[in-house]
């Protein structure tokens, strides 16, 4: 990982690079009965709907349309319901048009964008998951989406972490590092680690966090 305290302005954008050229060949490859499954992390949504939320999402930052009350709730449920009349592929395509075209927007807008690729990383994992695939929130994608992590938490001084992770050699110090307040510890793996901060179900590795409730982490919320 580059130092968390100087800002690579190319991170968002090869992270969401990296993402479009797994996820994409994957959607293309699902028929559309696949689309209408639950999507566990966000209630009420299926795959569709998730996908229809990240492309209005990165459609959004592509045309610097972020007018009052962009990405609440009900902003979200009206770009979805605007795209109801849309195949799976056309949505599909949008994705894949956003993924390519967020990056340079997001690199520069200093920073206040970062975490909106963040999210659609995570989006792309809660489709994985829903689906049953192997390292939901895992991949080539894994190691900008920790450093981008790190990246978001310390710009928004959340609280301070101090992670040991098993497929990480150096420790990983998240959020607020004034040394204000004595940091939270996490030992266990990098996707566990994703997975907590963006409110994810906490299934699966083994972990141990000191000092946090999980909700505390999540940075979405």
């Amino acid at each position: 990982m580059t130092s968390a305290d100087v800002r690579d302005p190319e991170l968002p954008g090869r992270l969401l690079t990296i993402e479009r050229d797994a996820l994409v060949p994957l959607l293309r490859g699902r028929p559309d009965p696949d689309y209408a499954l639950p999507v566990a992390a966000c209630p009420g949504w299926s795959v569709r709907d998730v996908l229809a939320h990240c492309s209005a999402a990165l459609l959004r930052v592509v045309e610097n349309r972020f007018e009052q009350g962009v990405f609440s709730p009900e902003a979200n449920d009206r770009d979805i319901a605007e795209r109801a009349d849309r195949t799976n592929a056309q949505i599909v395509d949008e994705l894949e048009r956003g993924m390519t075209g967020a990056g340079p927007v997001i690199a520069g807008a200093g920073g206040a964008l970062d975490g909106i690729a963040l999210g659609e990383w995570v989006h792309a994992g809660d489709v994985r998951e829903a689906w049953g695939e192997p390292g939901a929130y895992a991949g080539a994608g894994l190691p900008d989406a920790l450093e981008l992590l790190v990246r978001v938490t310390r710009d928004r001084g959340h609280l301070p972490l101090h992670a040991d992770l098993d497929d990480v050699d150096e420790p990983v110090r998240l959020g607020d590092v004034s040394g204000v307040r004595t940091p939270a510890r996490f030992i266990g793996d990098a996707p566990m680690l994703l997975r907590l901060y963006s409110g994810r179900p906490a299934s699966g590795a083994a972990y141990e966090l000191a000092g946090v409730k999980e909700g505390e982490l999540n940075i979405f919320g």
